[in-house]
């Protein structure tokens, strides 16, 4: 580039110096890199230190702690008091690591999912009834399953025409005979499972009743 700076500071236009010297005239006119970033001017209106403290100070106090700075910027400028802008006080906030929810907000421990948990069979069971497509198009049949949640075992399972809480305790009865009285049995919210019916014969045999739904109480095995 010095030629063409030579020639530039002989009177030569820039156009024709870039031609001659064989550059383009935008690189050949781009101010050179000094590898000394710019200082950029200090505005006139920083707020020094003492002042970015009473502003803090400020945002902080007991009357202003739970509102947000737009809101502490309308108070004070209701008032006639100017501390600084919205932008400011976020910057403020900002450089002392509260942007953040500022309110007082309560504290609540973390709460352990309830669970299930089998660590032998016959402990736990688990049942369900579920839809059974028939051999004509719409019609269905119900199957009632209960399975011992620990072997996986399916421990009963009927199928009937429809669904009723007295067909469910029935099978109860005799799985029970069978397999023995479990500890807890556990099923979703269906009409079935939480009707009156199985509730009386769970109580009487001194079983536990579990529901999953609403929380998503889940068995462990």
């Amino acid at each position: 580039m010095a030629t063409y700076r030579e020639l530039t500071d002989a009177g030569v236009a820039t156009r024709a110096a870039a031609v001659l010297v064989g550059v383009p005239r935008a690189s050949a006119t781009r101010r050179p890199r000094t590898g000394v970033p710019a200082r950029r001017p200090v505005p006139v209106n920083k707020l020094s230190d003492v002042e970015r403290a009473e502003v803090l100070a400020v945002v902080n106090s007991p009357r202003f702690v739970d509102l947000p700075p737009i809101q502490i910027y309308a108070h004070l400028l209701d008032e006639g008091t100017y501390v600084g802008s919205i932008s400011t006080i976020y910057r403020i906030l900002t450089a002392n690591a509260q942007v953040k929810e500022r309110r007082r907000l309560a504290r609540h421990p973390a709460r352990a999912i309830p669970e299930l948990v089998a660590t032998g069979p016959g402990q736990v069971y688990s049942w369900d009834i579920t839809k059974l497509a028939g051999p004509v198009k719409g019609t269905y049949f119900d199957a009632y399953v209960m399975i011992d949640i620990y072997s996986r075992y399916i421990v009963g399972a009927h199928v009937h025409a429809a669904e009723s809480a007295i067909l469910a305790t029935e099978m109860m009865r005799e799985i029970f005979g069978i397999h023995g009285i479990p500890q807890v049995v556990h099923a979703d919210r269906g009409t079935s499972m939480t009707s009156k019916t199985v509730a009386t014969l769970l109580a009487d045999l001194q079983v536990t009743k579990s529901h999953s739904r609403p929380r998503g109480q889940s068995a462990v095995f």
